[in-house]
């Protein structure tokens, strides 16, 4: 509702509220004046940059503060914060990995259900709710931002180089399976004497979302002879194909590899899209979008809590509604391709009809929205992020010739054993 309201006013009205805010919360707003400041932790890109502005127009006493930082070490920082009893910010971004370690720990996040989110349990995928809810389901930590159906981003000008069909239907036939892919990429590095894909990890991670088991059974026993087998397995045989330019993502010679053409495949959840785009704007129109190797998988995707350790619980809950609603949920997609999780957003025409120009006019909102309702899955398991991630670095020793093929399965057990009883 706009306000016409006079300069001195309006003034007057803002300050009056910041007061009253300020001492329903008992602090006086975080020492940026008589704003309430909003702390948000998160990696990647969630959209927020884009969001910030428009949310602090509409609440002039609030100032949001985004903290972006690499994926492993924001989850280990808030564990850290959340032991020391202090130090947390207001919201909290959680990855699938994460959450049924964090969900383990219910007493130190705000339970959204006290708050009335319970509204929201029917617009969400099932599996994204009860991925957040505790097992008893008395206790909600947090709100399903996105899920990660996959894809395969590929750039078609270096497929043309290379004599490889360009056009998202052809090359989607090209690799029904993992080994026609590394097929496909040994023709490709053979034509063109380049790497095909970035990193082993980012093949280990798409296929392993693709297998009927993860890391752990539901009654938290590590399980490595099942999909993490499987994935490794196929990551390594990238790895002795000579396809990995073996990049670590996320980090400066990632992000380089996407500028100087390091690479001609990545594996691409929706999520990636924006990382692409923010990363290698000159790139623009070089990009489409494929089918993945194996069909289906869920990769990532991410939820929003808010810690008890926040001054301003009712002002970050606010926030956190706002940021779920359909608008910023499709604008988000739109912006950085984070794709919702709420299906019904899916059949949403400013959704479904979106094509991206930056990934050669791909139909992005059929593309994923599809995949997303196909998506089963699996159970993670409380140490399923340190275990994964203790396998992501053995399989780099591999990559780096540190490792010898033979000896990394056992180091990977080894490693991950390790990680699972921390």
């Amino acid at each position: 509702m706009q306000r016409l309201w006079s300069r001195a006013l309006r003034a007057v009205a803002v300050g009056t509220a910041a007061v009253v805010l300020a001492a329903c919360s008992g602090n006086s707003g975080g020492g940026s004046g008589d704003k309430i400041q909003l702390k948000i932790n998160f990696w990647g890109d969630f959209g927020l940059t884009q969001l910030k502005p428009k949310y602090e127009a509409l609440h002039p006493n609030i100032r949001i503060v985004l903290n972006s930082g690499e994926y492993n070490a924001q989850h280990e920082d808030l564990q850290k914060k959340l032991i020391a009893g202090s130090g947390a910010p207001d919201i909290a971004a959680i990855d699938e990995g994460f959450i049924v370690s964090f969900r383990s720990q219910s007493d130190k996040f705000v339970n959204l259900l006290d708050r009335g989110a319970a509204q929201y349990e029917s617009k969400y995928l099932p599996w994204k709710w009860k991925l957040s809810l505790s097992p008893d389901g008395k206790t909600q930590i947090g709100l399903g931002t996105d899920v990660g159906g996959q894809a395969m981003c590929y750039r078609t000008d270096l497929f043309q180089a290379a004599g490889l069909p360009t056009s998202r239907d052809e090359v989607s036939k090209l690799w029904p399976t993992w080994p026609d892919f590394i097929r496909v990429g040994q023709q490709y590095t053979a034509r063109t004497g380049k790497k095909f894909v970035d990193s082993a990890t980012n093949i280990f991670n798409p296929v392993l979302s693709q297998q009927p088991v993860g890391f752990f059974s539901p009654d938290e026993k590590l399980q490595m002879d099942g999909g993490p087998k499987v994935a490794f397995d196929t990551a390594t045989a990238v790895i002795d194909a000579g396809l990995s330019a073996n990049l670590v993502s996320f980090q400066t010679g990632w992000d380089q590899g996407f500028v100087n053409n390091s690479f001609a495949v990545l594996a691409c959840p929706a999520w990636m899209l924006g990382h692409i785009k923010d990363t290698a704007p000159g790139t623009n129109g070089k990009w489409d979008i494929a089918a993945i190797p194996g069909g289906g998988g869920n990769w990532g995707g991410s939820f929003l809590t808010l810690p008890k350790q926040g001054k301003h619980v009712k002002e970050a809950y606010e926030l956190l509604e706002w940021l779920v609603q359909p608008a910023q949920q499709i604008e988000i997609f739109k912006e950085v391709g984070n794709l919702p999780s709420q299906p019904a957003l899916y059949t949403d025409p400013a959704l479904a009809t979106f094509t991206n120009p930056f990934f050669s006019g791909a139909p992005v909102g059929q593309i994923f929205g599809a995949t997303a309702m196909k998506l089963q899955p699996v159970y993670q398991g409380k140490k399923a992020g340190p275990s994964r991630v203790a396998t992501e670095n053995v399989l780099r020793q591999v990559e780096a010739g540190q490792l010898k093929g033979s000896e990394a399965w056992a180091e990977a057990v080894r490693q991950a054993q390790k990680a699972a009883q921390g």
